[in-house]
């Protein structure tokens, strides 16, 4: 059973339950948004937004469409600049593209003309085929190396797509409603997946999703962006591996809903 702590006093989170072997530079890192804003023309996406995550925590972010989630998730990997405020990654500025921050999202993108394998390794970084087969096995794959992506189911393509972002070993995961095309049943297993490797690898995770359930289910902590700000923060204290079905857990959602 995982043992949660706070770690906002600098402590570790439950991921430290996972595999004490992560190499200490591939570990989780602090994210903190200082007084974010983000406007295109007259239009404001964010406005003051201001929020901290721990290292190693994993954060779920509901709220409706257009109050501005996606557009955080590319501030925070350093894909669009804010138009005021200050995005931090264990401190320091995100002024660019950032190596250690990765971001998946919902549609998969594979090359149709490129093997499993040669998706995974599509950076080309140094021993590629090596690290690509490693986070291949990584999500159970490794047997589908040399396919091709049309030969593929959607929870495997998903399953593709994240072991690509493995083979960077992320300090930070993103994750842009990776799950929602998928039917209930794969969603189910892709969850145990993503808890399994961020109990591995001790990432911090950033979730973006619709569903109340799902943020609950995997999120040490969920937060509700409403106009462009963070109007609601609750920490998730039950203990892992989750129950589906829980009465703490859905009055916890009903809770979460009433803010979204």
């Amino acid at each position: 059973m995982l043992k949660r702590v706070d770690d906002r006093d600098g402590q570790s989170t439950g991921a430290d339950a996972g595999n004490a072997a992560a190499p200490q530079e591939h570990l989780g890192k602090s994210v903190r948004l200082r007084n974010l804003q983000l406007s295109f023309g007259p239009r404001r996406v964010l406005q003051d937004l201001n929020l901290e995550v721990p290292a190693r925590q994993f954060l779920a972010i509901v709220g409706r469409s257009g109050v501005g989630k996606s557009s955080l998730m590319r501030l925070l990997v350093g894909l669009d600049k804010p138009s005021g405020g200050e995005v931090l990654i264990d401190g320091a500025p995100v002024t660019r593209l950032q190596k250690s921050v990765q971001l998946m999202f919902q549609d998969a993108r594979l090359l149709p003309w490129q093997t499993v394998l040669s998706n995974v390794g599509i950076a080309r970084l140094p021993d590629w085929r090596d690290a690509s087969l490693e986070a291949l096995r990584d999500v159970g794959l490794e047997d589908r190396q040399n396919d091709w992506p049309a030969v593929l189911s959607g929870g495997q393509r998903q399953r593709v797509a994240l072991a690509r972002v493995l083979v960077r070993h992320p300090s930070v995961l993103l994750l842009d409603e990776p799950f929602g095309a998928l039917d209930a049943l794969t969603r189910a297993e892709m969850h145990g997946l993503l808890e399994k490797l961020w109990l591995r690898h001790q990432f911090t995770t950033l979730l973006i999703t619709h569903d109340v359930a799902e943020a609950v289910a995997l999120a040490d902590r969920v937060v509700v962006m409403r106009d462009g700000r963070v109007t609601f923060d609750v920490d998730v204290p039950a203990p892992r591996p989750r129950e589906r079905i829980d009465a703490e857990l859905a009055a916890l959602q009903a809770k979460i809903l009433k803010e979204v």
